[in-house]
């Protein structure tokens, strides 16, 4: 296993989490030094481990049961199984605190407190303890006591109203966006806490909400409209504010153009056979483009339709216009570029002679992230760590399996 370096290195995260929001965040700290010990439950484990096809085949190119899914929030982690619904489970949650800096859970609001695991009842006993909350909803209000999930939360957010076609329906982002978002969002509060910590000596509960951190990431639409009173609509690859910057159409396919300021549009007209259009009182700055998009796009779609996207690509960037290919994701991963930036990894695992991961995009010169682990299979680490943190010897570890404890 490789060395460990990174700048989290001595901070233990106990991830009561599953899905994605919380075993996303625990992910990126493990990549970024800190030891994350994965609770799962006996016999079951994190849902997302079922969750495909696909699965990673084994070396005889067999399924695995383990879920392209799972794979992708879990490296840099070690499995135990612990059944926290027993006292006895509970009790052994309580003795890994003693040894832990963080807890990550994602259980309902009070989903804890029947195990005597809510923050209200963990504090006094551990009050350096950084306990990370992510709910649908958040801890309070009234609807904290609803179970929430990603395309709820972007529903509710606004983000699936500004996103599809003009005349579509509304869509959701291809990708568990406000999982992933409010993962991260917990991370950089998590790293925060930490800080405050090291200052003040005492921990603090983490609640994130996956509708608050949808409405956080409204960003410039949320402040269009609370700028000008107007409700955004959908406007497909179109930029609200921005003019022309979207996907067009060429001979053979699509690409995007992003010429989003006067020059650069000077330079996308000339090149594409329309040197005056920039002369026109309508199309003069972004703020007349924008005002009159439903004239312009359509004019521009006639110009782009004329080449294929090669050549359009080949020729705008060589004038300093941005543009870029619409790819497919089979294109994404063979990119030279993704390629160069190690985004693309292979790790061994225990079940076949590799797994391919997506690679942390964090690059840092002194204490870069580390690819220690791979995903665990469930349980591959009960042993190791209650022996390791809590001193639990080989006859007492399988009592508690006998018990189903573990």
């Amino acid at each position: 296993m490789p060395e460990n370096h990174g700048p989290l290195e001595g901070i233990r995260i106990l991830d009561l989490s599953r899905v994605l929001a919380g075993p996303s965040c625990a992910q990126l700290l493990g990549d970024l030094g800190a030891d994350v010990i994965k609770i799962e439950r006996p016999g079951v484990g994190d849902e997302t481990r079922s969750w495909g096809p696909p699965f990673l085949a084994g070396r005889d190119g067999t399924e695995t049961g383990e879920s392209g899914y799972f794979l992708c929030a879990n490296r840099n982690k070690r499995s135990i199984t612990v059944d926290m619904s027993r006292p006895e489970g509970a009790a052994l949650i309580r003795r890994l605190l003693n040894h832990s800096d963080v807890l990550i859970e994602n259980f309902k609001v009070g989903g804890l407190a029947k195990y005597g695991l809510a923050y209200d009842q963990l504090k006094a006993e551990f009050p350096r303890l950084i306990y990370c909350s992510i709910t649908g909803f958040g801890q309070d209000g009234p609807y904290a006591s609803r179970p929430g999930y990603d395309m709820m939360a972007q529903g509710m957010g606004g983000i699936m109203s500004i996103t599809g076609e003009a005349d579509g329906p509304p869509v959701k982002v291809g990708v568990a966006i406000n999982d992933v978002m409010s993962g991260m969002y917990t991370a950089v509060a998590l790293l925060s806490a930490l800080r405050h910590r090291d200052r003040a000596g005492v921990g603090q509960q983490i609640d994130v909400a996956l509708l608050d951190a949808q409405v956080a990431w409204l960003y410039n639409q949320g402040l269009n409209y609370l700028t000008s009173g107007e409700v955004p609509g959908r406007l497909g690859t179109a930029h609200p504010n921005s003019v022309p910057y979207q996907g067009f159409p060429t001979s053979d396919g699509h690409f995007i153009l992003a010429a989003n300021n006067d020059g650069q549009f000077q330079r996308f007209c000339e090149f594409a056979g329309a040197p005056d259009l920039p002369a026109d009182e309508r199309f003069a700055t972004n703020p007349d483009r924008v005002r009159n998009r439903d004239i312009l796009v359509p004019m521009i779609e006639e110009l782009t339709r004329q080449h294929p996207t090669a050549h359009w690509i080949a020729g705008l960037e060589k004038i300093g216009v941005p543009c870029a290919p619409i790819n497919r994701i089979d294109d994404v991963f063979a990119d030279p570029q993704i390629r160069h930036r190690e985004m693309v990894i292979a790790m061994p695992h225990p079940l076949a002679d590799e797994v391919k991961l997506i690679g942390n995009p964090i690059k840092m010169s002194e204490t870069p992230a580390s690819y220690r682990r791979p995903p665990p299979t469930i349980g591959q680490h009960t042993d190791e760590v209650l022996e390791e943190l809590i001193d639990l010897n080989a006859e007492e570890r399988d009592d508690l399996r006998d018990q189903g404890i573990i």
